[in-house]
Parts: structure tokens; sequence; C-alpha cells
């Protein structure tokens, strides 16, 4: 099913009514029907279908509305002829100027009309308006013609058609709800290797007080951020008792980092990626796919810092038991390259495996947190005195509050070995594919285990300050001896005296023994396990978070080349090759063996992750979205902009060069992933922010008057639908691209019902093209009636607030002659209409036409057979390799029955194909004239013939067109009319009003003898071209003449050809000079006759435009709405 739009009502197309059509191919032979001319320069041959084009189609009308007629108000007063006319009329007020020595209301360019009211240098004169020139010559000027033809608001019915998203239905996959899938594995993450093994000497270091901020910080810091899992650990630098405080407030910063990220997954449904999948579907896949990649390689090498914690453990048994395998560093390398071994195996084992052994480790390890409790109050021996731990004490817990940092430690140092520990709070989130409700189980589990975890860190970093000493010899010898001065020394007043330690190094004390709790705990091996537990279960946490990003990375499709680990295999789609490349990373990080060394590197990772998280919400609650509707409303988007702020400043401090190297890494792969532009639309927020930016600045727009000196072509452009057209669409890009509006409109014409289903199915279609072929511009549709009502309509309603288009761009009507009334009438009144709306016109003709749409069709035809020889070809194939001779003989008697008696080659086949389908239905010449304003335009000229004052349209479009890369070496010749006896002076005025302007041109011609009349055998052509529309009512007798015009009001009278007799020789003589003076140029810009409305009639119009544009260049019709388009003034 087919619409008749814009392309059969107006422009090049072959002869059709306003019905809607069908057309069907028929392979007949095709003649060219080109003619030769040898004249010099090229004669401007009109070739298109044309007539054998009408054998080739059949035309097959639907039923429907054929004709559509237009309803004009004719007053019945007949024009002034040009003698008539003063220089002042009494009854219109309106002046008549000489122009060319010929009377007409239309004025010349000049100066007087740019100045500004009350210049000092020279007055200012408004030009004749276009409602003046339009508007009928009569007392009463009505606006009631064309009134009654108003275009009703039609409601366009949208489709019903709705896509539905389906989830997939993973069948047999295994999933979680939020105890074990969140709750069990952030409270296993955040407990990792920093509760057994460095918060006793981050206590040492940084004192109870500030240790406990240190905890709440890296908190404060994951969950403003937004991740909001972070445990509450004991780093922090604040001196005396503000620690406390410190820690109350980390505590209601870390949950409202949960609340942060709480509000980003209750915001619609979560699937599998975790924290990339809640920053791609916020911010996009710019910053998505950049983070995303970092987020996994930094979970990869958590992996590294985990077992390098376990592996340390171990070493430090060896030790104990004397059993060291080659030395302490080379021993971490070994255990640590076994142990990722085993965590692998038990990870490819599945999730089911992987979330039993979770819950085996989680038992161990509360039941190894409560055992140091216990062990804080069962009374200390000598042996554990002698090692700096004394159970609670005022005197230890009062030194230790305060920070005693040693050499080469601080605040930020230490903050950034403990930081890692606070990443646990996204183990949740980062298996969100596994979860059976993301939106419930990430906001609970996490909160929850945020709480649990930080009473524990909290509870242990206070307990082991009460009572552990910072250094300790671990001799139980080195006792008080009587007589000593303790000088406020804890272990002093209890009895021991550990003061060597200040010039020498000790073994024992917080500050250097990493394993303290051990010690301190009831049951020292349990300890021991609760090390493995929590190093253990942080290390397959990590281990399997980091492929599951990686692989909801690469199934997006963001990193074509890393598609290959998108692949998952098993019921829980298991992501095994992200698998693999985890463990790689891991093991070459894991053969560094120095924790210290491994735990900045993941600060910087996860805290450029942790601020695009937080600002994601920030992001998405300012961008004021009405799709951003977190179930969890209790957040604040200003906490979640100052925890991203915080991360990026705390990144610095950490490790400058490191987060420089982070943001040039994320810059870089932002700056890919925008130039690859990723075909997703996720509904971000920074679509959402554009959508408000770009409202607020229309809006703001529209409290801004219009000025001169921001003028741009907005333009309407009747192309139909904008493939079928490209060299009008080009043309139009040329003087619009980067600088102004620039609409490709398409009327449906017909029943409403058929035409609004056809419109709506083409819209994204049609925007998409011009998308694909990088066209800034937009694709408009309207339904009607009439091909007249429709762009009538488009004219009113187009646009936005300032944003509206000023200018109509439409194709010139090569086959006017042929076409039936009703389209001549639509053509000419849209004109009448654009006019009546102070809109400017610009018609443009090109010698084979616009429209390709026929072409387009033949090539669908092609490409369809094309596809059934492919798969022809490759059922041939597939039997030949199965059956084998026997097969392909079977199919050979297939083959012969649909005519094909070889496999030809794909160049072969495709010469073959278009040969049987005549290559004679590919018009060569209006292929390549459909591409001309696609290509660089040689060195020549744009011939600007400015006859008629417009407000400088005329001028500005050509001089645009200089500008653009494609005409830069074509120069401007300007033509303005001017009298015999003033050539120079006028020569003058103008080429100074040119560079007032600042207008560069090449050249400027006085035209003197336009009104000359033309020569007989130009004249004669012109009334041979007319002939059959005339009425010639003078021949016939009053009665007969009466019946004529009543039967037929639309045909040239005798008296309405007498009435503007000169205006006729003039178009025929400015084609004369046209041909003389613009041959050769490139392009044609010449002032748009306009028909005054009831004084000349359709018919006599078209043949004016037909006359004038005849066997020349490319020509632009150009008339302004008389309003000053330029301007000389800063």
């Amino acid at each position: 099913m087919s619409v008749n739009n814009s392309s059969n009502v107006f422009l090049d197309s072959v002869p059709s009514n306003t019905n809607r059509f069908q057309v069907n191919v028929i392979n007949e032979s095709h003649e060219s029907s080109a003619a030769a001319d040898d004249t010099d320069p090229p004669h401007y041959e009109e070739t298109s279908f044309g007539e054998e084009a009408q054998k080739r189609f059949r035309i097959s009308f639907r039923p429907g509305k054929q004709e559509c007629y237009d309803n004009f108000l004719q007053n019945g007063e007949t024009a002034k002829t040009d003698a008539t006319l003063h220089a002042y009329d009494s009854h219109t007020n309106t002046y008549y100027l000489q122009t060319f020595g010929h009377n007409t209301v239309d004025a010349v360019p000049k100066i007087e009309y740019y100045r500004n009211t009350g210049s000092l240098s020279g007055p200012k004169v408004n030009r004749p308006s276009l409602l003046e020139i339009h508007e009928q010559l009569a007392k009463n000027v009505a606006v009631a013609p064309g009134s009654a033809d108003r275009v009703a608001n039609g409601d366009g019915m949208p489709g019903d058609d709705q896509a539905e998203n389906k989830e997939e239905d993973k069948s047999g996959g295994v999933k979680f709800g939020w105890v074990k899938g969140v709750l069990v594995r952030c409270m296993l993450n955040i407990w990792g290797v920093m509760l057994f093994i460095r918060l006793s000497w981050i206590v040492g270091e940084a004192g109870i007080g500030l240790g406990v901020l240190i905890i709440l910080l890296s908190t404060m810091v994951t969950s403003i951020t937004g991740l909001s899992t972070s445990a509450i650990a004991t780093n922090g630098f604040v001196r005396g008792g503000l620690g406390v405080i410190v820690i109350g407030l980390s505590v209601v910063v870390t949950t409202l980092t949960g609340i942060s990220m709480s509000a980003i997954c209750t915001n619609g449904v979560v699937r599998g990626g975790g924290a990339y999948y809640l920053i791609s579907r916020s911010l996009g896949p710019e910053f998505g796919g950049s983070i995303g990649l970092i987020f996994a390689f930094a979970n990869a090498v958590a992996v590294a810092m985990y077992v390098v914690g376990f592996a340390e453990t171990v070493v430090d048994l060896l030790k104990e038991s004397d059993s060291m395998m080659v030395d302490p560093t080379n021993d971490i390398r070994i255990i640590g390259s076994i142990t990722v071994v085993v965590l692998l195996g038990i990870s490819v084992a599945g999730m089911e495996w992987e979330a039993k052994a979770q819950v085996i480790l989680l038992v161990i390890l509360l039941i190894a947190i409560a055992n140091f409790f216990i062990g804080t109050v069962i009374p200390s021996n000598n042996e554990k005195r002698s090692r700096g731990f004394f159970n609670y004490q005022a005197s230890i817990f009062a030194e230790n509050f305060g920070p005693s940092f040693t050499k080469g430690e601080g605040f930020f140092s230490v903050f950034a070995i403990f930081f890692p520990a606070a990443t646990g709070i996204l183990a949740g989130a980062n298996i969100s594919g596994d979860l059976e409700d993301p939106q419930d189980a990430i906001p609970r589990g996490t909160m929850l285990a945020i709480f649990i975890t930080t009473v524990a860190y909290i509870g242990v970093a206070i307990c082991v300050g009460a009572c552990v000493v910072r250094d300790a010899t671990g001799n139980i010898n080195d006792t008080v001896i009587s007589g000593m001065n303790c000088n406020g020394s804890a272990a002093c007043g209890l009895g021991y005296d550990f003061s060597r330690c200040r010039h020498e190094p000790c073994q024992y004390g917080l500050m250097n023994n990493f394993q303290v709790m051990s010690m301190v705990s009831g049951f020292g091996p349990l300890i021991t396990a609760g090390i493995f537990s929590a190093t253990l279960s942080s290390a397959l946490a990590s281990l399997v978070s980091a492929p599951k990003v990686f692989q909801a990375l690469c199934k997006d499709n963001i990193y074509k080349a890393l598609q290959f680990f998108a692949k998952g295999y098993g019921k829980n789609n298991e992501p095994l090759r992200g698998y693999i490349l985890t463990f790689v990373i891991a093991m070459a990080f894991i053969l560094i063996a120095e924790l210290n060394t491994i735990a900045p590197i993941i600060s910087n990772f996860f805290l450029a992750s942790y601020a695009l998280i937080n600002f994601s919400c920030f992001h998405a609650s300012y961008a004021k979205s009405p799709g951003w509707r977190p179930a969890y409303r209790i957040y604040n988007m200003w906490v979640s902009l100052f925890g991203a702020v915080l991360c990026c400043a705390v990144m610095f401090v950490i490790n400058w060069w490191a987060a420089v190297i982070t943001y040039v890494i994320e810059f870089f792969l932002y700056i890919y992933v925008t130039y690859k532009k990723p075909d997703v639309n996720w509904g971000s927020s920074t679509q959402a922010l554009s959508y408000m930016s770009a409202l607020d600045n229309a809006l703001e727009l529209t409290t801004v008057e219009d000025h001169v000196k921001n003028f741009r072509p907005q333009c309407i452009v009747l192309t139909g639908g904008p493939m079928t057209r490209p060299a009008l669409l080009d043309m139009t890009y040329a003087f619009t691209k980067n600088s102004g509006l620039c609409i490709c409109c398409e009327v449906f014409v017909g029943p409403r019902k058929l035409c609004v289903k056809e419109m709506n199915s083409g819209m994204v279609k049609k925007q998409a093209w011009l998308i694909k072929n990088k066209i800034k511009a937009f694709y408009a549709a309207v339904a009607a009636d009439c091909f007249r009502d429709g762009v009538r309509s488009l004219l009113q309603a187009s646009g936005l607030g300032r944003m509206k288009p000023n200018t109509l761009v439409i194709g010139y009507k090569r086959n006017w002659r042929r076409a039936p009334l009703s389209e001549i009438e639509n053509y000419v009144g849209i004109i009448h209409d654009a006019f009546d709306f102070e809109i400017g016109v610009v018609i443009i003709r090109i010698g084979q036409g616009f429209d390709i749409s026929q072409v387009l069709q033949v090539q669908d035809e092609l490409e369809k057979l094309e596809q059934e020889r492919l798969a022809l070809e490759a059922t041939i194939k597939d039997n030949d390799s199965e059956e084998g001779s026997g097969g392909i003989q079977g199919l050979f008697k297939k083959a012969g029955k649909l005519n094909i008696t070889k496999t030809p080659s794909k160049k072969d086949s495709s010469i073959n194909t278009i040969q049987s389908m005549h290559v004679g239905e590919f018009n060569q010449k209006l292929v390549e004239a459909s591409t001309q304003f696609k290509k660089k335009q040689g060195k020549g000229t744009i011939d600007v013939w400015w006859l008629f004052d417009d407000g400088g349209l005329t001028l500005l479009i050509p001089y645009i067109l200089t500008l653009r890369k494609k005409w830069k070496d074509c120069k401007l010749r300007i033509y303005v009319g001017g009298k015999v006896n003033r050539i120079e002076e006028e020569k003058i005025a103008m080429a100074s009003l040119l560079s007032k302007f600042r207008i560069k041109f090449a050249d400027i011609h006085i035209v003197g003898d336009i009104n000359i009349k033309p020569n007989k055998e130009s004249w004669k052509s012109f009334e041979e071209m007319i002939e059959q529309y005339r009425l010639h009512e003078s021949c016939k007798d009053l009665t007969t003449a009466e019946k004529l015009k009543r039967e037929t009001p639309w045909k040239i009278t005798d008296a309405e050809l007498e009435a503007v007799k000169e205006k006729s020789y003039r178009q025929v003589r400015l084609n004369e000079l046209l041909q003389e003076h613009s041959r050769a140029a490139n392009l044609i810009v010449l002032s748009l006759p306009v028909a005054r409305k009831g004084s000349v009639s359709d018919w006599l119009y078209m043949a004016w435009l037909e006359i004038l544009t005849k066997n020349l260049p490319p020509v632009l019709l150009v008339r302004g709405n008389h309003k000053n388009v330029l301007t000389f003034y800063s």
C-alpha cells in the first residue's frame, strides 16, 4: 500500500492523481529520450522518466478522494495596469516606485531599507511589505481569500501497536534471596583481610579516635559515592574525642550513601552487571562503558589483594613452625597462586557451590569474631602481657586514643591501605543478575550489612585499642625496675618496660604485629580460621563479581572487540571466559606479593567507580525526568554530589599520579565510546538533561526579541520522504547546516485512517535515514485531505518558539503542463499561503528533476532478487555437502525450473541481474543529478540576480553557500537592474552596500535593458506554451464567453494577459539575459516573481516560472518575507 504524498503533487513526478495509488513494475524495453544541443556552453536538457515512465508504470488508484478543490473568493475587480499607476494611490495608501524605469510596487535593493530608525548616516526607508505586493490592488484589501480553506486540526490516532519488553526467562537458573545473595556476600566482603590483619595496625597508627574516623570516612566516601555497602572500618585521623563525633557522622553518611544506591536500584528492573549496570543505565553508555572496564579490573585486582592477605597469614604460621619453603615473599606468591587456582575451581563449578561455600565461610567468620570478643575478657597471662595485651585498661584506651604515625605514614596513606575494605558493599549488587528480586534485595541486604559490619568494625577497633599497647618486646623479663619513671606510659604503669622499642624495632604491639587478634582471642586457631574465612570469602566474591560485571559490559557490545567474553555457559549463564581473564589478572598482581602496594591501586579504581555511581544518583535527580521514580525515596541528591566530589578529591590525596592515570584511562574510554556511538538507548539521565537544557534554552529564546544579526534561514523542505529527493535536501542543507533549522516534510493525502497508519509507521525510519546520512534535520509528516491543506498545517504549526521556520523550500513542478488542475492549484496555492504567513519561498529547479522514488523502487526489487539468489546458492552448497553428486543433480533440476543455468560470480551476477531488469530503467542522468550537490563544486560562479529587495534573503543564501566546503571555490557575481543612463552610479551604490554588508563579490553587473521587449522567437515560444490554457473570450460572443468563464474559471483570459503583459515580457526577457550572462554559472539565484492574488492565474504564473528558468543551470528562485535579514550595524 502506498500513499499519494508530496512526491505526486509537486515537483517533477509523472502525471498522477491526488488519490492513493499502487505502482506495479512492468518489464518492458526502455529508451532514453535525451536530446542533444551543440551550443556552447552546454544546453540544459530536462530528462527524467518522462513519457516512457508512463508506459512502464501502471497506476491503479484506490478508493478515496480524487480531487481537492480550493475555493478562492474573488472580488471581481480588475487589477490596475502599470500604465494607470501613479506615484501614490489614495485608495490603497501604497507608494509606487520606478523600478528599471517601470511602474511597480516592488522595490530594488537600497541601503535606506537597512538603516536603523534615527540613523545619522541617512533616513530609514520602509520597503513595500510582502502584503502590499502580494494582495490584490483594490480599495478593500481583504484577507478573506483562502480563509474558507483553513485546515482543521486532525486528531492523529497513534498506532496501537506497542513494543513489549519481555524479560529474559532463565528457567532452571539459580536465584538468590536478599540474605544469601546480598547480606551474606556484603558482610563477608566487608569483613575482609583488613579486619584481622590491618585493623590493629590502623588503630596503632591512627589511634582509637582517628582509627574509627578512618573506618567511617571510608564508609562515608563509599556511601556518599552511591555504593553504600562499605562497612565502617578502623581508619581515622581525628585527634582526641572528635573521633566519636566523626564515627557518628560517618555512620549517617554511610547510611545516606546506601540510600543513594538504593534509590538507583529501585528505579526499575535491575539486571546483571552490578555497578556497571547502574551507571550505564543512568548516565548512558559513554560513562558506563568507560567505568565498566575499570570497575571489572578493580574487582580482579581485589582478588589478588585478598589472596595475598590470606597468603601472609599462612606464611606467618610457617615462620612460627620454622617451615618456610623459600623466603617470605616467594612463599606468598606460591601460596597465593595455589589459592587462586582453588577459588577458580569453586567459581567455575557454579553459583550454587559458590553460595554454599560463602555460607560456610560466614559461619566460621562469625565464630572467629565472637572468639575475639571473648578473648578480650579472659585474663591475660605473662606471655600475652609481654606482647602488649593487658585486657581492658583505661590507661591503654587513653594512650591509644590519639594518633602516633610512624615515619612515612600519614592520614591518607593509612586511609589508602584501609579503603578497599569499604568496597564490599557492592558484593551483592555485582551479582544483580542472579538475584530473585534485585530491587528489594540490594537495598535491604546492603543497608543491613552496613549496620552490622559498622558495629563490628567499631567494636573491634575500640576493644583492641583498649587492650593492647602500641609497642611490646615480647620478652617476659622486660618488667619495670623499682624507681623507674614511667613518663605516662600505660605499659609501664602495668609493670612492663617497653621503652627500648623507641630505639630499636620490636615485633609485638599494635604497630608491629599483624596477628594481634590471634593473640587476644580466646582460642588463637579460630582467629586464623577467621582470617582464612574473611580473606577467602572476599576473594571468592570478587572473583565472581569481576566476570559478571565484565560479561554484562561485553553483552551490551559497547566494545566490539570484547564480544568474545559475552558468552555464558550452563543454566546460570556462567561467564567462564571471564573467569579465566580474571584469573590471569589476579595471578599477575599476586606475583607483586605486597599488600600495601596493591591496596592504593584498588583504592583509585574503586573511588572512580564510586564517584560515578554517586553522580548517577545526583544526575538522575537533577534531570527531573518523570521516569526517575525510585521506590526508595529517602535520599538527597546534594549529598550524592558531595560524595562524588569527595571521591575525586580523595583520589588525588591518596595517590596523585595514580589518580591522573585513572582519569586519563577513563577519559580515553569515554572518548572512544562516544566516537563509536553504540546503537543503544537506555533512557539515560543524560538524555533527560539534554531535553531539559533544550527546553530551557527554547523558553529563554522566547523572552528575547529576534534581531536581524541573528537571522538564519530556517527551512521547511517539501521533500516527501527525504530519501526520494536527495538533491533538494542537499541544496537546502547546504545553507542550513550548523546554522539553521531544517525540517523535511511530507504530506500524506487520502483516507485519514490509511494515511495516519502509513505516516506513523515511517516516521522513525525516515528520521533514522537522516541520522545515518549525517544530515542535521528533522522529519515531519501530516495527513490531510489535500496537499495544500497539509502544507498549510505545516507552515502554521511547525517549529517551537523562536525556532520556527521562516522559509519554505520546494522543488519546481516540471510536469505542470500535464498535471491535473487540482495539483496546479495546490502548488501555486502553497506559495500564496507561505506569503500570507509571512514566510519566504525558495523554489529550486534542476534539469533532471528531483524525484528518484522510481529508481529506489527498482533498486528495492533488485535487492530482493539478489537476496533470493544468494539464498538459492546457499541451499545448493548445503545440499552439495550433504547429498553429494546425486543431490546436486536434483538441485540443478529445480534450478532449471527457475531458469538458472549456472551460478555466476558475485560481480557477474549483479551485472546479469541488472541486465535482466533492463538497464534502461536506471535513468543515469537522474541518478547523477540526485547527487550533484553532494560533490565538491569546481571553480566557477554563483550568479545572484537580486532584482527586487526582499529583505536580503536572495543575497544571504548564496553568501552562506560560499562558506561551505563544497562551494567555497565559487565566486559571487551580482546582477541588479538599473537604468541605462545611470549604470556607473548604481554600480558604485551597490558595491558600497555590499561592502557595508561585508559580503565578498567577484563582480557587479547593472542590467539596464530588462524592460525592453524580448525577441519574437522567445515571445512566440511563450505564447505557444500558454496557448492551451487561454480562454480567448474576445474572439467569441458575450454569451459564449460568459459560459466559458463559468465552466473553466482557471483559464487565462485575454483581459488578464493584457493587464500583466509587461510582466510577462519581463520574464521572457530575463530568460534571454540569463542565457546570455549566466549560462555557464554553477548556480543561479534569482528573485522569485510574486503573483498578485486575483490578478495572475495559476497557469500563467507557472508559465512565468517555466519561461524564466528554462534551459539553465540549477536555479534558486528566492523571495524573502520583506523583513531585513541583513544589516551593516555591529
